[in-house]
This record gives C-alpha cells, sequence and structure tokens, in this order.
C-alpha cells in the first residue's frame, strides 16, 4: 500500500516487483496509474479509501436475527465477526484491527445468498462498536463498489480512490521456440 502516490514512486515500486502476483495499492484514478506502469500490471476492480468517525453507542449492535448465530471474538488487538445459519452455513464476516486512535476494517463478506437481510450492517456495526470500545475514534477501510453502498448507509465517506493492480508478467518464450511455435522433430 503506497501512501506516497507520485508517479516516481510509483514507478520505482512498481519496478522492483520482481515476482509475479505481487499486489500494489495506490491511492490515486485507475487511468493514471496504469499510464504509469508497463503492461505487465492488471488492475482489479476499482477500490475507495473510506473513513468514519467511530463513537461507542450506549446500547450494542442488535442480536443476529431468527435463523442466525452472531460470533464475535478478539486476539491480539483483532476483533472478527462471524455470522452463521442455524446449521453452521457461512452468512457474513469481517474484521477490524485497532491500533490506537484508528481501527482498519478488512474482510467484509456477505455470502450471495444472505445479501439483502441486513448481516452486513450488522457485522459492521458489532466491529465499530467494539473498536469504539477499545478507544478508537476512527475508522477507515479499503471499500468496493459492491460495499460502497453499504459502508455510505453507516456514514463512512469516500476520501480517495484506492487503485489495486497485481503485476502478472507475460512468460518467457521457451527455449526451441520461435515465432512460428515449436521447433519440428529432428
Amino acid at each position: 500500500m503506497l501512501t506516497d502516490n507520485s508517479e516516481t514512486t510509483v514507478r520505482r515500486v512498481a519496478a522492483s516487483a520482481g515476482v509475479p502476483g505481487r499486489w500494489l495499492k495506490v491511492f490515486e484514478e485507475e487511468g493514471r496509474v496504469l499510464e504509469w506502469l508497463g503492461p505487465d500490471w492488471s488492475p482489479d476492480e476499482p477500490g475507495f479509501l473510506m473513513t468514519t468517525r467511530l463513537e461507542r453507542q450506549a446500547a450494542p449492535p442488535p442480536a443476529a436475527p431468527e435463523g442466525h448465530r452472531l460470533r464475535v471474538w478478539t486476539r491480539d488487538g483483532v476483533t472478527r465477526v462471524l455470522i452463521t445459519t442455524a446449521d453452521g452455513a457461512f452468512a457474513a464476516r469481517g474484521q477490524i484491527a485497532t491500533t490506537g486512535t484508528t481501527a482498519v476494517v478488512d474482510q467484509i463478506e456477505t455470502a450471495a445468498e444472505h445479501r439483502r437481510k441486513g448481516l452486513g450492517s450488522l457485522v459492521m456495526r458489532t466491529l465499530q462498536h467494539s473498536a469504539a470500545g477499545r478507544g478508537a475514534i476512527s475508522g477507515v477501510l479499503g471499500g468496493t463498489p459492491d460495499g460502497r453502498a453499504l459502508y455510505e448507509s453507516l456514514g463512512w465517506r469516500t476520501i480517495a480512490p484506492l487503485v489495486s493492480v497485481y503485476y502478472d508478467p507475460a512468460p518467457p518464450p521457451s527455449a526451441g521456440t520461435g515465432a512460428a511455435g515449436p521447433a519440428p522433430d529432428a
């Protein structure tokens, strides 16, 4: 994740990638970043850097809806939320890491068959409540187009575009091949 989104820094970091599958995330417009990178870099879906003020609510978030189970646990400063169905099938999840007065939200996911039931909102409210209880006053996350409406409905605001690209170089030509294909058998 680059916080210095200058062309010079992006080009320098990209040139040192070396390993296929390496990811680079930059707070900048996608078109601009792609101009700075070579053809061996591919974009992922667009993203957004988002933030909100965290405040501890007097009452905790509501319980999971009927037919669902909500589990919350914290280890090493990371709180995880998991919502499952009564039979244990995955429905929604997320996590938040508190680092002083800032908390970072990550891995928010709702199974397709469980969307539009308020589970994503419950995950987020539970995570925010937990982080605020540990002293965090601001939250940040890298949102996707699918999640953006949920986050905005909970008071989050976009502060920058977030471009994710990965290094995917073309394979080197094999020995004994040329433009016409493999060499014929002798």
